[in-house]
């Protein structure tokens, strides 16, 4: 029986970590119009940075499952964690694009450890609570995210320097996340010392049919989320000739529905289960879609607002979901990692598939992309964690505590 208080520890421990590896990499967002100006880098030069931090980060996040499996969740944030977050200093301070590459790759890695460490954790925490605690975990994730973008805006705008907030950034998150994870816990049903391995002790193994599926899921709810985080702002102001004051409140709008719902996401969660959670968080998406890709036709921008805060409303709790089912279902940290790397490769060729289709058509039928893969989550989903959970009562995890 895992000690309450010990529990409530890691809890707000892990809450505290992925805050601050929220508020990391929105820093990090808010950072690179400066580092363009800085460098000098254009469109072309800065993209194909981002897209190694996001290549890097992949093959990072299949190590980092790896070493966590070995070693343990918990040991690889004790390890890892400050470093990762001062990892940000390395792009920060880069003279040159050349020396920007070299730092990408360094920050690129920090965010892969990160990502799997923290998520891998939440999932055996969830594990020991007995019952849905992942979705307010990143909820505070984008809480810190949006932290970081309004302090930036903040300070820059008072005459700080793009660099001396990164490096500031860096060394505070550090420390904060040192702090952070001291009272995480061993996987369930390991001793504190974590001889016995990384890998919780009612792990069992999930087929490669059903992690592909699974896989698709992450990836799936993660492309159906750039469908707003990247391309909002642009319908409002390419396809309604929103006012440039009101554009940005499309993802603004959207992003606060999806971090309420997601600090609100446990409660649901836990009475209505997996399946039919993410029957209706595509069914919200797709109502949520379908409002924005009508809004050129009626009423506008008022239209097409609602329809964000209904699609960032479903699109809240979709990839919480899977990593929940992973946890219930005994997976091992690798198995956490896949699932990161879902969300990464959503996020790779998400923005990059839009655009495409947008440039060939029009942004309104791009936008049909992200909807249809909301209906298709909508309609496998519920079947995958039927497979998923569908297992004899002695292999599930037991909850360590009331």
């Amino acid at each position: 029986m895992t000690d309450p208080l010990a529990l409530r520890r890691a809890r707000i421990g892990l809450h505290g970590a992925f805050a601050t590896s929220g508020f990391v990499m929105g820093a990090w967002a808010a950072a690179l119009p400066g580092i363009d100006a800085r460098l000098g880098l254009g469109e072309a030069r800065l993209g194909a940075a981002l897209l190694l931090v996001q290549l890097v980060g992949l093959a990072a996040m299949a190590v980092a499952g790896r070493l966590a499996d070995r070693i343990s969740s918990r040991r690889l944030l004790l390890w890892t964690a400050p470093a990762t977050q001062l990892s940000l200093l390395a792009p920060a301070l880069a003279p040159n694009y050349t020396t920007l590459l070299g730092g990408v790759v360094l920050y690129g890695i920090g965010v892969g450890l990160i990502e799997v460490g923290i998520n891998a954790h939440s999932v055996e925490l969830e594990q020991r609570y007995g019952r849905p605690i992942i979705s307010a975990f990143h909820g505070l994730w984008s809480l810190g995210s949006a932290a970081a973008g309004a302090a930036t805006s903040l300070l820059l705008g008072i005459g700080f320097d793009n660099r001396a907030i990164l490096v500031a950034v860096a060394f505070a998150c550090a420390i904060l996340m040192a702090l952070f994870t001291r009272p995480l816990l061993p996987p369930p049903g390991r001793d504190a010392a974590g001889g016995s391995g990384g890998t919780p002790a009612n792990a069992v193994r999930i087929g490669a049919l059903l992690l592909t599926a699974l896989f698709l899921l992450g990836a799936g709810g993660t492309l159906v989320e750039s469908g707003a985080m990247d391309w909002a702002n642009l319908h409002a102001a390419n396809v309604l000739d929103a006012d440039e004051a009101l554009a940005p409140l499309s993802f603004t709008v959207f992003a606060c529905a999806m971090t309420v719902f997601r600090l609100l996401g446990d409660p649901i969660r836990a009475r209505l289960g997996p399946g039919p959670t993410l029957a209706w968080a595509g069914g919200l998406a797709v109502a949520g879609y379908a409002l924005v890709l009508a809004s050129p036709f009626a009423i506008g921008l008022p239209l097409a607002w609602t329809g964000w805060i209904l699609a960032g409303s479903g699109i809240a709790v979709m990839v919480p979901v899977v990593f929940s089912a992973i946890g219930e279902a005994g997976g091992s940290p690798s198995d956490v990692a896949l699932m990161s790397m879902s969300g990464s490769a959503g996020l790779l060729v998400g923005p990059a598939a839009i655009g495409f289709l947008a440039g060939g058509t029009n942004l309104t039928v791009a936008l049909l992309v992200p909807a249809a893969l909301a209906a298709l989550m909508a309609l496998t989903g519920p079947g995958a964690m039927r497979a998923l959970l569908c297992r004899p009562a002695d292999a599930k995890a037991p909850a360590l505590v009331d």
